[in-house]
């Protein structure tokens, strides 16, 4: 079994043992993150845990390391994993306590640190060649979805309800409006545009997200605003990103083509310049801590 990181300790994920007072386990009162490791390096870390430490602000938990220790931590849990390509999860609870309390624990408890490392997703070339395919699904998550929370019932419900449908993914909207996928951003591309939902409440910010941007501004125009569904529906290209999977096209939504119901141009010219930001990585620090 592969190994993984609880607590200060480095055990095999089959030994691994969560109180189940714990509040991530009874209330979801955690968040979490999802960092990719490519050729040996781990991708977009310091982006990825600036986010992590603000979805802790935003839950009112305080950080148990500093950037630097978190990049000790999982280098290790990397190497001790075999290296190479894969993805590295880890989720901050708020800890455990003698009870079940909605508040905050009287007495402060020690939050509950876990991390482990997975297979990345195969995505074959016939598969990108092919495209994606998504249902547009209407919004009953909470309020605050720009926290990374473990708090994903919601999201799993949804993806089960694209999964039901023979798809890969569940595009989110609300009162008309695409926010984002269940567990990917989104993108349009529209004569020659590419646009994206802006950040805010209902939208989780997404790194990779970020990072298509910047590749993209290179060779397109870029536009953050709303997207209708009408729009979503008719754009030339349609992308989703994440963690795990960069960027990949989607070809298929609600059972009718995108586009010519193939990968279009734009995407082809971002997943090589995703290519070649990975070749430019590796072998750089994925963090130098700050002098």
């Amino acid at each position: 079994m592969p190994q993984c990181y609880l607590n200060g300790e480095y055990v095999a994920l089959r030994d691994a043992r969560i109180s189940p007072l714990d509040r991530g386990f009874l209330f979801g009162d955690s968040v979490y993150e999802v960092l990719p490791v490519f050729d040996g390096r781990m991708f977009l870390f310091r982006e990825h845990f600036d986010r992590l430490a603000r979805s802790l602000r935003e839950i009112r938990l305080e950080n148990p390391h500093t950037h630097e220790e978190w990049h000790a931590i999982l280098q290790q849990l990397f190497v001790r994993n075999g290296g190479g390509d894969m993805y590295l999860y880890l989720q901050v609870t708020r800890g455990m306590e003698f009870g079940r309390n909605h508040a905050f624990p009287l007495v402060p408890v020690k939050p509950t640190v876990f991390a482990m490392a997975s297979p990345l997703p195969v995505f074959t070339d016939e598969d990108r060649a092919a495209g994606l395919s998504a249902i547009t699904v209407q919004d009953f998550r909470w309020g605050r979805c720009d926290i990374k929370s473990t708090a994903l019932l919601a999201n799993v419900l949804m993806k089960q309800q694209a999964a039901d449908a023979g798809a890969n993914e569940a595009i989110i909207v609300r009162d008309g409006e695409v926010l984002e996928g269940s567990s990917t951003s989104v993108f349009i591309v529209v004569n020659g545009v590419l646009v994206t939902p802006p950040n805010s409440h209902r939208i989780l910010p997404g790194t990779t997200r970020d990072a298509a941007l910047s590749l993209a501004t290179d060779s397109m125009p870029v536009e953050i605003r709303s997207i209708s569904i009408d729009e979503l529906r008719a754009a030339d290209e349609v992308w989703i990103s994440a963690a795990t999977r960069d960027v990949l096209p989607v070809t298929r939504v609600d059972g009718a083509p995108i586009g010519a119901g193939r990968p279009g141009p734009a995407y082809l010219r971002l997943s090589e310049a995703f290519g070649a930001l990975r070749q430019r990585l590796a072998g750089t620090p994925a963090y130098t801590a700050p002098e």
